[in-house]
């Protein structure tokens, strides 16, 4: 299999993109009022599957409920993407959400609360978000201009992390003295906000949308899947998803049932886990945007991978709550470095008609290994403590990407990376 780096698509400048600033910045409100809802249920949903049955195999399950079908539309949804108007996508998406959201609300109204019914509705709302992902992540570059992107994107990760801070309080306190079938209109109604300031948003259409000529699906699929197997930038960032979603975001997902075990059950505690997370991702965020233009992408995703291994290695250690706390903080910091550095690498070096597949395949990627790492995690976690799992995968991170770095092959990976984004290695 050949290996290549295709060109870079044709920078857009401000001066290109009159009005850019309205429409981002409409966009991302319409966005911020959007993921808020999504994060309270999210919170409010694990905290009751883990306060209600402490099982390791049940947060399993949620895991594979919650990011497997998505893997699966993704395979579908990279394609529509580079296919269909990006923005009718997301809205459709997002209503689907939230109409499978008003029904598990009515339902557990009427009490019935189900496990097989919370399952099936996390996976309805996981094919949604594998739908709305590379609609999101292609349709980005479409409204802001190239050399605005790693900002707006630190920017993006700066409001999802404030909302990560806000949310789970307001999660907690609406948990604690009402219901869940609160929060979950609660999402229903920002959902409807948010959709409805999207609308708004003028977005460009892509030429090949329009184009009557354009190839069958399957052989915009085959293609796709052809790119991203032969350009070594898009594997490399691929396998470095893949590798901190298998060993660093699974067994982190198990950090609440970790605390519920071994300091105590109680909600404050998962809330303040979670504010930590968000306090952290907020700072990184915003130093992401600041530094925008000094931050080299590559060497930012490999440090932050590195120090992710760390970071797992040190709470499995841990016996203190505060410190653990103070280690998902940190946490919090290095997750901007590299999602943001990431998505804007390929972004910035993906012609915009294949963006939908690139980020479709990226989705599936993090979809399936996800559910695979609980899958393997969560019944261990029934069978030795987090603290183990945390410690075992932190090593693995971290040994793993000291090797792929120093592999000749990965040398290789990590120049065409930096040649593709015009960044000197020695």
């Amino acid at each position: 299999m050949s290996s290549q780096v295709d060109s870079k698509p044709e920078p857009q400048t401000s001066q290109d993109m009159p009005g850019w600033k309205r429409r981002v910045t409409v966009f991302l409100v319409g966005q911020t009022i959007t993921t808020f809802g999504s994060f309270l249920v999210q919170y409010a949903i694990m905290w009751h599957l883990t306060l209600t049955t402490k099982s390791g195999l049940v947060l399993a399950l949620a895991a594979v409920f919650g990011f497997l079908p998505q893997a699966i539309v993704s395979i579908f949804a990279g394609v529509w993407a580079d296919r269909v108007n990006r923005k009718v996508m997301i809205i459709v998406s997002d209503s689907v959400i939230a109409l499978a959201t008003l029904i598990l609300a009515v339902f557990m109204l009427s009490g019935v609360e189900d496990l097989w019914l919370i399952f099936l509705i996390m996976a309805v709302r996981s094919i949604g978000a594998g739908v709305q992902m590379p609609a999101i992540s292609a349709l980005v570059p479409q409204i802001v201009p190239t050399d605005k992107l790693l900002t707006v994107n630190g920017i993006n990760s700066s409001i999802s992390s404030s909302l990560q801070l806000l949310a789970p309080v307001a999660a907690a306190a609406v948990y604690s003295t009402i219901s869940l079938s609160a929060i979950l209109f609660i999402d229903v109604v920002t959902a409807v906000i948010g959709l409805s300031l999207l609308a708004t948003v003028a977005v460009p259409t892509l030429a090949r949308v329009g184009n009557e000529d354009k190839p069958s699906y399957f052989a915009d699929l085959k293609e796709g899947m052809a790119y991203i197997f032969s350009n070594q930038l898009v594997r490399w960032v691929m396998a470095i998803f893949a590798i901190i979603f298998l060993l660093i975001v699974a067994p982190s997902n198990l950090s609440p049932l970790m605390i519920a075990r071994t300091f105590g059950g109680e909600v404050w505690m998962l809330t303040v886990l979670e504010l930590s997370f968000g306090f952290g991702m907020l700072i990184g965020g915003a130093l992401i945007a600041v530094f925008a233009k000094k931050i080299d992408r590559i060497g930012m995703i490999i440090g932050s991978s590195i120090l992710f291994g760390v970071l797992a290695t040190a709470m499995g250690f841990t016996t203190n709550l505060i410190l653990f706390f103070a280690l998902f903080f940190v946490v919090g910091i290095a997750v901007p470095a590299f999602s943001t550095s990431a998505m804007t690498l390929l972004q910035e070096t993906v012609e915009p008609e294949r963006q939908g597949r690139v980020f479709g395949f990226l989705g599936i990627v993090m979809a399936v290994a996800m559910p695979l790492g609980m899958s393997i995690l969560g019944p261990l976690a029934d069978v030795v403590s987090v603290e183990i799992l945390l410690i075992v995968t932190g090593i693995a991170t971290v040994v793993i990407a000291v090797v792929a770095v120093l592999l000749p092959a990965g040398r290789r990976a990590m120049a065409a990376a930096h040649a593709s984004t015009g960044v000197t290695t020695k």
